[in-house]
């Protein structure tokens, strides 16, 4: 439902910050990597997720594109909550907890509040292949600045579901029958009807 709240930062501590945006005050939910990237920045803009329970709607906040899209894969396994997946934010950074993911490190998961044997082997199996196909290094942690209309449209592919080869050989093959002045619309249709 909501993307992003930007605006002013009016109360901040290492559980949740109050954002005023539209004189609204967000009441947001953030991991302690989030707490130490905001800094002393007096207006901020937060990338959130809405969790919708029958009892609360609770927002959780994140810096970032990619560490929203890490917590979003850890909350898909089962037996880990929006709590957990803020926990385990808090407790390494999302760099850390994507390479033992990929790197099957199970100790160091473990070592995490709240995560057990089997929450950690469950991580590993649920999320070890999604995160190696996003890259590794930090990839999916740093979202990537698209800047050719190539890029674009790869980013574009790979986000409606596509594996990055073969939508890499599909908008090589959209460049050599369209030439290099595509827009990006254009490229992406040609490449779809490749794929």
């Amino acid at each position: 439902m909501y993307d992003y709240i930007d605006g002013r930062l009016t109360f901040k501590c290492p559980a949740y910050i109050v954002v005023e945006a539209g004189g609204i005050g967000y009441h947001i939910n953030i991991s302690l990597n989030t707490y130490s990237s905001l800094g002393d920045a007096e207006r901020c803009k937060i990338y959130v997720w809405l969790h919708v329970k029958e009892d609360a709607h609770t927002l959780y906040g994140f810096m970032d594109e990619g560490e929203r899209r890490l917590f979003l894969h850890l909350i898909s396994v089962s037996g880990i909550g929006p709590n957990t997946g803020r926990m385990m934010l808090s407790s390494i950074t999302p760099a850390e907890i994507q390479t033992a993911i990929v790197n099957a490190d199970l100790p160091l998961i473990q070592r995490i509040k709240g995560i057990g044997v089997k929450s950690a082997q469950r991580l590993v199996l649920e999320l070890q292949d999604k995160l190696k196909k996003e890259g590794t290094g930090g990839s999916l942690i740093a979202a990537p600045l698209n800047h050719t209309v190539r890029e674009e449209a790869l980013s574009a592919l790979t986000m409606l579901g596509f594996a990055k080869v073969p939508a890499e050989k599909a908008i090589d093959n959209a460049i050599k029958n369209g030439g290099q002045d595509l827009t990006v619309e254009q490229m992406i249709k040609i490449a779809l009807k490749n794929l």
